[in-house]
């Protein structure tokens, strides 16, 4: 047993001795070896676990100009076009030393003052007269300004008879602005003029939109099998050797969109887009002074004498307000129309019926496909749709009226007719809510309506990729025809970019409109404008109204004299004494669906108020 122990502890002791002559021999090459496998190992870990990682903003670039001319080339008409819609919109600007301007030196609207000015037979108003308000702005030491560029709003109102409009103001480009309102009503009038923003907020807000446009940022999920990875997103990327990209351009378009390629997957990962975040710190301390609330973002202007006028009924000179040859031309004065009794009457066109019963909008809609396509404004209108036309189920009493109906081997029960009632049910499409798309049908008076949200940019909080289509791709898809109704609302997710980018966008959509319009004549198309909404210093650098201005008036030219028709939110959210808010209370939501109701079933054959008609 000893003597095979020895034999055994021989040959071991050989051979880790042997082992040891190897290994000293070849340490070298082991540690190679095994240092390049450590480093492979590690650095796949490293790659699985920042797959993991929140996502990290790149650094961008400052100067942003080339945003806008991303895309396909635009042709020469194109681009005379796009001159011209810019020169359209310029804004005053600030004379050249107001960059060293302190607040003190800034338009306030406390100091600030209007006058109502006496018409030439004095101070005496009437129904069907216009009137003029003179305000002249003032800094914060109230020495008088002496150039132009303040963002005013101004209205004439009567809160208790429910009457409001718009008034067109005039910029002098010396301190002095015009107020001018037609006098639609009798009785008591109030006029109320508005800082929205002061020049020199308005000349921030201008830069901020040429040079930051990244200041709302978007980000993409990739997945694949359990590798995940989200990167940032957005209309135009810097370039970046270490950060290369994947190009989502529409093929049909040539809409540009782009994020960040992933470190590990592939670009055709993707399986959604979502509302990044907007970025902070994007202006000095001394530029956060003109955007505080309560001091410089929409703060009335006070009278410098009577705010108020008593209007007296029409001259007996002159024709009646009410009769239709003689209302005031929305082109001289601006107002599209006013609100008598919270309910908006429009200056020449089509007049608005009221839809009050569920009953009266099925049957205006029979027989009707609604595609409503854009952001979360004409969602809103879709959502206030299936709530007013609820649909309640047919009764007990209404289903065995139907012999069909009855068990077996029972005779038929004379009941009384129960017509059905108008349904309008949301069929479950398992979408993200506020996000859609969104399907509706009333199967008993044969309505479809839809609701599919316009392409990126949207702000939305995560959207399928394969649900993101762009407004124009889906126009080219639409059979048309009279019983086809398209709405559109495309402004609200444009307002961190340059105007170019927008004009561009909705040069795509009227190009889709005309052809859907020449393959189906009978199609009715109508568009809802920009409105006014709340604000404060944050909701003013990215989503401020005079942005919203901008794109509307764009808007505007754009589809001028195309068979087209307008709900002019901008005006029904400024005449109205509600306060401002992105998604208008019910009672404005009830009268632009009124509107565009009255579009689809006009009471009289008078013809369509075209956007030729809102210039």
């Amino acid at each position: 047993m000893c003597r095979n122990l020895s034999k055994y502890a021989l040959i071991f002791l050989f051979l880790a001795l042997s082992g040891l002559i190897f290994l000293l021999r070849n340490i070298q090459t082991v540690e190679n070896w095994n240092c390049h496998t450590i480093s492979a190992l590690n650095q796949l870990q490293n790659r699985i676990q920042s797959s993991f990682n929140p996502v990290n903003l790149p650094t961008f670039y400052h100067n942003r100009t080339f945003c806008a001319h991303l895309g396909q080339k635009p042709s020469p008409e194109d681009e005379l076009e796009e001159r011209y819609l810019l020169d359209s919109i310029a804004w005053p600007e600030p004379p050249p030393h107001s960059a060293q301007i302190t607040l003190r030196q800034t338009s306030d609207p406390v100091h600030s003052l209007f006058a109502i000015l006496p018409t030439e037979e004095g101070r005496e108003w009437h129904v069907g007269d216009q009137l003029e308000v003179l305000v002249q702005m003032h800094d914060f030491q109230g020495r008088p300004k002496h150039y132009g560029g303040d963002f005013l709003l101004a209205r004439l109102h009567t809160p208790e008879l429910g009457a409001g409009v718009a008034g067109k103001v005039v910029d002098h480009r010396n301190g002095f602005y015009s107020a001018l309102f037609p006098l639609l009503w009798e009785g008591s009038a109030q006029v109320e003029v508005t800082l929205v923003h002061s020049s020199e907020a308005v000349a921030v807000l201008q830069r901020l939109r040429e040079e930051r446009p990244d200041r709302v940022f978007f980000k993409s999920l990739f997945r694949l099998g359990f590798l995940s990875e989200t990167t940032v997103c957005n209309m135009c990327l810097p370039p970046d050797q270490h950060h290369p990209l994947c190009n989502y351009t529409d093929l049909y378009t040539g809409e540009p969109w782009y994020c960040y390629k992933p470190k590990v997957l592939s670009c055709d990962t993707r399986i959604n887009h979502a509302k990044g975040g907007y970025l902070k710190h994007l202006i000095t301390n001394k530029e956060a002074l003109l955007f505080q609330s309560g001091v410089n973002i929409k703060v009335h202007i006070h009278a410098s004498g009577a705010d108020r006028i008593n209007v007296l009924p029409p001259r007996k000179d002159k024709v009646e307000v009410e009769s239709s040859s003689n209302k005031p031309e929305p082109n001289k004065l601006g107002p599209s129309g006013y609100y008598y009794e919270d309910s908006w009457r429009p200056l020449g066109g089509v007049t608005m019926r009221q839809f009050n019963e569920s009953s009266a909008i099925a049957q205006c809609l029979k027989n009707k496909v609604i595609n409503m396509y854009g952001d979360s404004t004409v969602r809103q209108w879709f959502e206030h749709l299936i709530a007013f036309v609820p649909g309640e189920r047919l009764s007990l009493l209404a289903l065995f009226s139907t012999p069909c109906m009855l068990p077996p081997g029972s005779f038929p029960l004379k009941l009384p007719f129960v017509p059905p009632s108008p349904e309008l049910k949301e069929f479950n499409l398992h979408s993200p809510k506020n996000v859609g798309p969104f399907m509706a049908v009333d199967s008993t008076h044969n309505i479809l309506l839809r609701y599919r949200c316009h392409g990126p940019p949207i702000r939305f909080s995560t959207v399928m990729s394969s649900e993101l289509r762009y407004i124009s791709n889906e126009l080219d898809g639409l059979p048309g025809g009279p019983n086809t109704v398209v709405v559109l609302s495309i402004w609200a997710h444009f307002s961190t970019f340059p105007v170019e980018v927008y004009i561009r966008r909705l040069r795509h959509i009227r190009r889709a409109l005309l052809r859907l319009l020449d393959r189906a004549p009978g199609t009715i198309v109508v568009i809802r404008s920009a409105n006014l909404q709340a604000l404060d210093q944050e909701v003013s650098l990215y989503n401020s109204d005079w942005y919203s201005l901008q794109l509307d008036e764009v808007l505007r030219a754009m589809f001028k004299g195309l068979n087209v028709l307008l709900v002019d939110a901008w005006q029904m959210s400024s005449a109205h004494h509600l306060p401002h808010a992105l998604h208008p209370p019910p009672v404005i939501i009830k009268n632009m669906i009124d509107m565009l109701l009255s579009y689809v079933c006009p009471e009289k054959k008078k013809g369509r108020q075209t956007l030729r008609n809102h210039t």
